[in-house]
């Protein structure tokens, strides 16, 4: 174990068994989200509350929003080391507490504190990465291994989900943890060392900032949750004034605060306010992607989730295999930026090719729809992660890292949010349509209420109702059609916005042109 602050470079296998802590404890993250989608019927089929099937989500989400810029903060002042090793162990006993709960509301307290463990993993351990390979082109090199382990567990974590909780019950999921976190823990606390950061003047952290980001997150999630479910007018008023106060006593605040957690000075840096607007809007792509793809597959065309996960995972895959070729030519080239901007253009063309082709397209042509749109956003996350460390000064390396990260997932809450709402509003129209346009006569109200709520389409086919279901599923495609066009709407916001970046050129590269220019 390392308790002083390392001066010196690191040999080659201090290197790699302290980026293997990182990526153990990552993955931990990482696997956590994925192999839990496949255990929520049975959980809510054994705890009841279906009512709060989504808080069991949202509940980590928005904890994590939270605290991955506070701990990002934090990590600049006091070094990171023991921030991961502290969110390692928190998330660890959650995990455990997770598996004991007896109750959908005691089940969401521990994924919110599970939540607060896994913003302070991605808040801490991506920062670490600059600090042990200061030079741009060894970094590059060691984050694909962070980009091949969340491919990985992206791609085989929803298949051992399910395998988890059909042969040993839900609960199982969570016991998963335990094992892995030890690990993690044991190689981090042994091999990942201590950066001390250098001596500055008397820190006073800024609590009130960080309430008012919980006050602004907690009511934008609040407002993501009743949107969908026609809460009423009043009640959205009141969130959105309550948002808005919120967002306005929080930059008023953040102004005067002596160390603010999201400072002013780092984002009135043009190119580092661009890249993070970016990350929302990419965030926003990603997320839809991930949550509506498999009730596209399973509702809209029939598959079933075995069907639809293969159809998934080849958009893991791509991201990898791109990630890593990013990796191996972006250092290398005069204007780097040209990789994502293929990027967004190939995603774009993917969500777009996804909405018109509806309910014809073909198990091969989704298969290659999806890799698309993997290889497009392979050449995007990596690409902004490291722009973001090039450019923002180093005192702000931390917490311009952490928000990178939380400002994806921000546009991912506001993403499958919006989506959501979409979805459910236009399914009704589109359903009832259908069915009425299908049928002179009138349709009886047992068909139109068996219809009325989407998740009949990833259930078995009721027999009396065999006729209907080709029609409900036309319009369950057709309702993922719209958030899928706004996908490439995004994709595109992000491709323009990205044109008006300067020129990004690391260190290497520019002395080599200049070299070859004399």
């Amino acid at each position: 174990m390392t308790d002083t602050a390392i001066a010196s470079p690191l040999t080659f296998k201090r290197s790699l068994l302290a980026v293997l802590g990182l990526a153990l404890v990552l993955m931990l993250s990482a696997l956590d989200q994925t192999v839990i989608g496949n255990a929520m019927p049975y959980i809510v089929a054994d705890l009841g509350n279906f009512d709060l099937y989504a808080w069991v989500a949202t509940s980590y989400l928005l904890t994590s929003i939270i605290t991955v810029p506070i701990f990002g903060r934090l990590g600049d002042y006091y070094g990171r080391k023991y921030f991961v090793i502290a969110a390692t162990v928190l998330f660890t006993i959650s995990s455990a507490l997770c598996s004991f709960a007896g109750s959908m509301q005691m089940l969401i307290l521990w994924r919110a504190v599970q939540g607060i463990g896994g913003g302070m993993l991605v808040g801490t351990a991506f920062a670490c990465i600059p600090e042990l390979f200061p030079d741009t082109r060894q970094r590059l090199r060691w984050q694909i291994l962070f980009s091949t382990a969340f491919s990985i567990v992206n791609a085989l974590g929803p298949t051992l989900g399910g395998i988890l909780t059909e042969q040993y019950g839900w609960r199982s999921v969570f016991y998963l943890n335990l094992p892995l976190g030890l690990l993690a823990l044991v190689v981090s606390w042994i091999y990942l060392p201590y950066f001390k950061p250098a001596k500055k003047a008397a820190i006073r952290l800024d609590w009130l900032g960080a309430l008012l980001i919980m006050c602004v997150l907690g009511s934008m999630q609040l407002l993501a949750e009743f949107l969908p479910s026609n809460g009423s007018s009043f009640t959205l008023i009141g969130l959105l004034l309550a948002c808005g106060l919120s967002a306005a006593l929080l930059i008023f605040q953040q102004r005067r605060a002596h160390s603010p957690i999201l400072p002013p000075s780092l984002f009135a840096i043009g190119p580092v306010k661009q890249l993070f607007i970016i990350s929302v809007l990419i965030g926003a792509v990603l997320f839809t992607l991930l949550y509506f793809m498999p009730l596209l597959f399973q509702g809209g065309y029939g598959y079933s989730p075995k069907q639809a996960a293969w159809l998934v995972t080849p958009m893991g895959v791509s991201i990898t295999i791109s990630a890593i070729i990013n990796g191996r030519i972006v250092t290398r080239m005069r204007n780097p930026m040209r990789l994502p901007q293929m990027g967004f253009l190939v995603a774009a063309t993917a969500c777009a090719l996804l909405a018109l082709i509806g309910s014809k397209g073909h198990f091969g042509t989704l298969m290659g729809l999806m890799m698309m749109a993997g290889i497009g956003i392979g050449f995007i996350l990596l690409n902004v992660t490291i722009f973001i460390q090039t450019l923002a000064p180093r005192e702000f390396l931390g917490i311009a890292t952490a928000l990178t990260q939380s400002l994806r997932l921000v546009g991912g809450l506001l993403g499958t949010a919006l989506t959501g709402a979409a979805v459910t509003k236009w399914y009704n129209v589109h359903v009832g349509g259908a069915l009425q346009q299908a049928n002179s006569a009138e349709i009886p109200e047992n068909v139109q209420q068996h219809f009325a709520d989407p998740q009949v389409l990833l259930q078995p086919v009721a027999p009396v109702f065999a006729a209907y279901y080709p029609l409900a599923r036309e319009a369950m495609v057709n309702a993922i059609d719209i958030g899928l066009a706004v996908c490439a709407v995004l994709a595109l916001l992000a491709f323009w916005q990205s044109t008006r970046l300067p020129l990004i050129q690391f260190p290497g590269v520019a002395l080599k042109d200049k070299k070859s220019r004399s």
